[in-house]
């Protein structure tokens, strides 16, 4: 072969065909190479298997492009599909090029971008791809190897079909561009034939049904550009590998000061969580993760004079705040995250518990709340509880309450803790005494003592008093609390426990 060939073969990687590219202007997608250059530092791309399956005609690096590169100064690899080779596919090269990027992550501990646009493998290549031990289970295995070893971050532009559908799924967050990206196991068509079901592929698997029903998708995105540039913000906030800590960047204050009027002391009174936040963490910094899915809670990365927190928050603007169980769910898999790269946790608690009635019990709450519980127990990252207002039942176990030993337990005025509200728990005591009342007047008269001596008994101050609480302090002192706090946690032990692992309820 003539080192003309072999220029032909390389150049026919480097740009999409005529026809191709106007499909791609046609959806508003980006080149893959596009995609790259914008994901990478300039200039800094070392491509790897170019000219994989170059003697077959059609098929371009076999529609992947795999390689190394520096994102804002830091290693990291890229897989990213090229969907203007028959569709994105996989075949036999494509899933030797990608299993060759993962064994690198995991000798070398580097991070992965997944850079996903594939309607799955090529039937005619199934042999050679999918059963054997290089085959495309690989992939998965190496993927659950990297968990918690090196971020995974993944953008999808397109189509993540049939096995390939798990490639995200096993991601740190997945990044979907709204009208574009799709993720499914079987295709609306096969929907139709295998189980009679009609649907359309946006009801089957769109970014917008993935990022608020079933929880697969963590963030949107409007289009490539933006996908690729939260994935950067996202990278910013973790570190390389499992072995460094998250970086720093130069510390601003607050986008606004907490006062004493920020928190209303009205349990009932509902208020935006978001408003506390942006007045503890410093400005601008707030990455928040799956901001569509079960509100009733907030979780998101933010940084506290420059340093990355992960924050875990109730959010009684939604729902009043109370767990579900895709809230449990949302917070179990962010706390592992934040504990894998170490990042130090702070919970803003203001629940009262966890849903209750049969349609959630059929849904297998109580195993869900156990999953969340499990990972706070588990965690070893400095942690910081903080009761904004009220933490009732296992919603303050849920938001690491003092019995699962968090570094400091902080209370604000405001702040109530017990095993129900004070209403419920009147009404739980007293029903049959009430109920004999008939005099309205006796019967509130009666309710208002019995509360009044439920509320003495879990007063905030002898709560502190009897060392349940470590601080009581307003919230305008908050933020510089956490400051000093988180500073003077960085050598922590983060021993938990010796033996290969939990069985975690699931």
């Amino acid at each position: 072969m003539s080192s003309k060939d072999i220029a032909v073969a390389r150049d026919s990687t480097l740009a999409p065909p005529e026809k191709a590219a106007a499909k791609l202007a046609q959806q508003g997608k980006l080149y893959v190479r596009d995609r790259i250059a914008l994901l990478v530092d300039e200039g800094s791309f070392v491509e790897d298997g170019q000219l994989a399956n170059a003697l077959a005609a059609g098929l371009p690096a076999d529609g992947v492009v795999t390689g190394q590169g520096l994102v804002d100064g830091r290693p990291a690899l890229v897989v990213a599909n090229d969907p203007t080779v028959k569709a994105g596919s996989w075949g036999a090269r494509t899933v030797e090029k990608i299993i060759r990027i993962t064994e690198r992550a995991l000798s070398e501990e580097l991070p992965i971008f997944w850079l996903i646009d594939s309607a799955g493998a090529r039937i005619t290549d199934q042999v050679a791809l999918f059963p054997g031990r290089r085959g495309a289970g690989r992939i998965f295995r190496n993927q659950v190897a990297l968990s918690g070893k090196v971020p995974q971050i993944c953008c999808l532009f397109g189509p993540s079909a049939a096995g390939g559908a798990y490639i995200p799924a096993f991601c740190d967050i997945v990044i979907m561009v709204e009208g574009n990206a799709s993720m499914y196991l079987g295709s609306p068509r096969m929907a139709e034939m295998v189980v009679g079901e009609k649907v359309t592929l946006d009801e089957m698997g769109g970014a917008r049904m993935h990022a608020t029903v079933s929880g697969c998708g963590d963030n949107l995105a409007v289009d490539d550009e933006d996908a690729i540039e939260q994935a950067q913000l996202f990278f910013s906030y973790l570190p390389t590998c499992w072995r460094e800590p998250a970086p720093e960047v130069e510390a601003t204050p607050p986008a606004l000061a907490l006062t004493e009027q920020s928190v209303p002391a009205d349990e009932s009174v509902p208020f935006d969580v978001h408003e506390i936040i942006d007045g503890l963490i410093d400005d601008d910094s707030f990455f928040e993760v799956k901001p569509l899915f079960a509100g009733e809670v907030v979780v998101g990365f933010g940084r506290i004079d420059g340093r990355p927190v992960g924050v875990v928050a109730n959010n009684s603007a939604v729902r009043g705040g109370v767990l579900f169980v895709d809230s449990a769910d949302k917070c179990a898999r962010f706390i592992w995250l934040c504990d894998a790269f170490n990042i130090p946790l702070l919970y803003l608690a203001d629940v009262p518990g966890f849903m209750i009635g049969s349609e959630v019990e059929r849904q297998g709450i109580i195993r869900h709340g156990a999953k969340m519980i499990t990972a706070v127990s588990e965690a070893t990252v400095p942690q910081i509880s903080v009761i904004v207002r009220k933490a009732y039942g296992a919603g303050l176990y849920a938001m690491d309450g003092p019995g699962f030993m968090p570094d400091v337990c902080i209370a604000l005025p405001t702040a109530k803790i017990a095993v129900m509200g004070p209403q419920a728990a009147v009404n739980a005591v007293y029903a049959n005494k009430i109920a004999a009342l008939t005099d309205p007047d006796e019967q509130a008269a009666f309710v208002a003592e019995r509360r009044a001596e439920f509320e003495a008994d879990v007063d905030i101050l002898r709560l502190a008093a009897d060392l349940v609480l470590d601080v009581v302090i307003e919230a305008s002192e908050l933020r510089a609390e956490l400051s000093r706090r988180f500073a003077v946690l960085v050598g922590k032990d983060r021993h938990f426990a010796d033996k290969r692992h939990g069985v975690p309820p699931v």
